[in-house]
């Protein structure tokens, strides 16, 4: 008789259980899913209008990306294939009363065309605004080939690139529904990151020659390059700091009080993307398929609503966009958060008759 080995992972999910999953939640969706009809919103519970009645038009909450089956209920009327939603999904996705803005990651790992941004602009009210992710050959300095060789990019902090490529087709297509360009850093190595300060310059002279008008953002990976020349960088380059969570760098809080001591006050940007503690693949595998919070992360989230709130206070707009790797639910986290900053802007009734 022979014994067979089961490989688990950090959760103790056997790859066999991970599989098996996958396909019993594909199969019910296509089941369910039609090629004649587009998706369709869930109805919002009147709780959840009344929420987003109380927060300001400057608060803008949204998720990484829309095309998740496991969504259903939360934000579309039924199950649909991902494929559905991500060719499909957005106008139902923007139904969402609390769901006003989205970030657009394809755009790390390959240029989109201006006809391509137009698609999702014409899908999407008025109001609404995306938060686009800047190409990975902008902002890393290496590239890997297909053997697995790395070299230099040739189009890190590439001025004539990134506006050929990224920024005009961008503009161009999504008009007036453009929101923050995030020029996302990836981990730059060790060479940077014991002195930052090549790094910086260069990233300096890019920013600053950037198309005016446009509000752009940067987010790094490394806690070695939030310095007070990175700071001063973006701020006399008139260019956002974009907080994110990943586990290399500080925690939101953390980022969000170096920011406020750094920098003036101005437009507060945020990606929130994994929970403290994981790894990307491991939060994948223990929140699938992304329809309820499993570890709720109490200390971002107050840190969060308390620096969006400040922000809207002082007329300046907010952009969250939150993963499912944050808490186990995009969706739910957008709603928990929203009514955070809602009680931080106009607290309860019941809490301000308590206090008088």
């Amino acid at each position: 008789m022979t014994n067979k080995t089961t490989t688990t992972d950090l959760f103790g999910f056997s790859q066999e259980d991970l599989a098996q999953k996958s396909r019993r939640a594909a199969s019910a969706t296509r089941a369910a899913d039609s090629a004649d009809d587009r998706p369709v919103a869930a109805t919002p519970s009147e709780s959840t209008s009344m929420l987003a009645a109380r927060l300001p038009s400057s608060i803008r909450l949204g998720t990484s990306s829309w095309s998740f089956p496991g969504w259903a209920g939360l934000v579309y009327g039924r199950r649909y294939t991902e494929s559905r939603l991500a060719k499909d999904g957005l106008a139902a996705y923007a139904a969402h009363p609390l769901l006003r803005t989205v970030s657009i990651d394809r755009t790390f790992y390959a240029p989109l065309a201006e006809h391509e941004f137009a698609k999702y602009a014409e899908q999407v009210p008025t109001d609404f605004r995306f938060v686009v992710k800047a190409p990975m050959a902008i902002t890393s300095s290496y590239v890997r080939s297909e053997t697995g060789e790395f070299s230099a990019s040739p189009h890190f902090l590439n001025v004539e690139y990134a506006i050929e490529e990224f920024i005009a087709p961008c503009s161009a297509g999504l008009g007036a529904t453009t929101g923050p360009l995030v020029f996302q850093f990836p981990p730059q190595g060790r060479r940077t990151t014991t002195n930052p300060d090549p790094f910086i310059n260069q990233l300096y002279r890019f920013l600053n020659q950037l198309p005016p008008g446009l509000p752009y953002a940067v987010e790094v990976r490394d806690r070695e390059l939030l310095t007070s020349r990175f700071f001063k960088c973006l701020t006399t380059t008139a260019t956002h700091f974009c907080v994110a969570s990943h586990a290399k760098m500080p925690s939101p809080a953390a980022q969000i009080q170096l920011m406020t001591a750094q920098m003036p006050p101005g437009d507060f940007i945020c990606r929130w993307s994994l929970h403290a503690g994981f790894q990307y693949e491991d939060a994948k595998a223990r929140y699938f398929p992304f329809n309820r919070l499993v570890d709720e992360d109490i200390g971002s989230r107050s840190a969060l609503a308390i620096a969006v709130a400040s922000a809207a206070r002082a007329g300046y707009a907010s952009f969250v966009t939150i993963n499912n790797k944050a808490e186990g639910s995009a969706p739910l986290s957008v709603e928990k958060l929203a009514k955070a900053i809602a009680d931080s802007l106009t607290p309860p009734a019941a809490e301000v008759a308590a206090e008088q």
